[in-house]
């Protein structure tokens, strides 16, 4: 049986790519075990980025619904459990993570696998690419933090519009409504993602992985906690080999080494 998650080790940073094709990718448990195992491995070999991307035409479609048809159990599903067991631990540990999460949208994202690629730090699509928030087609909530994710990114508006129609979203417009980072050439789009996941591993990885927790905590904060936890974080990175190194290189005109401490 092949592996439902493939992994790279490029040294400093590891890619992972959901290996269901013939599926879309679709989740089930295994790919589920193995998705968090690969990146859980990753954080304690303090790799200093992820890239996460799909094998196929697509990045994945969700849950595999194979596996929760009421039609083939003894009675309906309990999603709840899948969630609280899989998916909202996987979202948790990618938002948690001291490491920049990048993902590349290969294809159709929908379901629960939209929400995967959104709960990630930064995230680019191929052009040809569609984010679908297919719950509404089944009669679902969006889940893996899809309501968070798209109330806080996009407005109550497009995001009702988005999670009560299931109306595919492209990839431009997606980039366009600050959904995703940037849309790009289905040609370029693993070379595009290995670039910046390399740049991000070779960057101040402390540094990087506060900015990534301020971000989180500011949505909650006002601005007076939040210009408090800016002066907490930026003494704790102040006093680093990174911001030591990073003004040397300024005034010494070259490029800097960062080690993430």
């Amino acid at each position: 049986m092949p592996d439902t998650v493939l992994q790279v080790d490029n040294g400093t940073w590891v890619e992972l790519t959901l290996n269901r094709p013939d599926k879309l990718n679709s989740f089930n448990e295994a790919m589920h075990i193995a998705l968090r195992t690969a990146l859980e491995t990753a954080i304690d070999a303090k790799k200093r980025a992820v890239l996460l991307t799909g094998a196929g035409r697509g990045f994945c479609a969700g849950q595999d619904l194979g596996n929760r048809d009421p039609a083939k159990m003894d009675g309906p599903p309990d999603l709840g459990k899948t969630l609280d067991s899989y998916y909202n631990p996987l979202v948790r540990l990618i938002r948690d993570a001291d490491i920049p999460v990048i993902c590349a949208v290969n294809g159709v994202a929908a379901g629960a696998g939209a929400n995967l690629a959104i709960a990630c730090d930064i995230v680019l699509a191929a052009n040809t690419a569609k984010f679908i928030q297919s719950f509404a087609h089944v009669g679902l909530v969006p889940d893996a933090g899809g309501t968070w994710q798209l109330i806080h990114l996009l407005g109550a508006a497009r995001a009702k519009g988005l999670a009560m129609t299931g109306m595919p979203l492209t990839a431009s417009q997606a980039a366009d409504w600050g959904l995703i980072w940037q849309a790009v050439p289905a040609d370029n789009l693993m070379q595009d993602a290995r670039a910046l996941t390399a740049k991000l591993a070779e960057g101040p990885t402390m540094g990087i992985a506060h900015t990534k927790k301020a971000m989180h905590a500011a949505v909650a904060n006002t601005l007076d906690q939040q210009l408090n936890l800016e002066a907490e974080y930026q003494r704790t990175c102040g006093a680093s080999a990174d911001y030591a190194e990073g003004v040397a290189a300024f005034l010494q005109k070259r490029k800097p080494q960062f080690k993430g401490v």
